[in-house]
């Protein structure tokens, strides 16, 4: 039981500290594809910078996952850094290879599938939308 009640704590330890640093250190390099791995039947995300006025985050998507489909209030602006994605924004299909990106417009329908693995980076801005 002891043992236990320790491994709880430090999961717990490890968990407060993951939240601590969400953001990856700033003045120092990194190679993009390598801040975020593929975990098998998951959708992985990192992030990168987050403010009031925007986020820069880092997905991972393994074969077969998805996110359903949503709206949101602001442009995203997706690039993708490894493999290829499908997105689907308003009903219309776009299959985005290694290096492309796209825009998906504030107040738009869209939602991502995994037809392979992939890994993009989504930057949304919110400021701009005062009015």
């Amino acid at each position: 039981m002891k043992n236990e009640k320790n491994n709880i704590t430090n999961l717990i330890d490890k968990t407060n500290q993951s939240k601590i640093s969400q953001e990856l250190e700033k003045s120092k390099p990194h190679i993009i594809i390598e801040i975020i791995e593929y975990v098998p039947n998951s959708v992985v995300s990192k992030t990168i910078i987050k403010k009031t006025t925007g986020n820069i985050t880092a997905v991972s998507f393994d074969v077969g996952e998805e996110l359903a489909e949503k709206t949101s209030p602001f442009d995203n602006y997706i690039q993708i850094i490894d493999g290829a994605a499908e997105i689907e924004i308003n009903e219309t299909k776009f299959r985005l290879e290694l290096g492309e990106g796209i825009i998906i417009p504030a107040h738009s329908r869209h939602c991502f599938n995994a037809n392979q693995q992939f890994k993009m980076i989504s930057t949304v801005i919110k400021s701009g939308y005062e009015g």
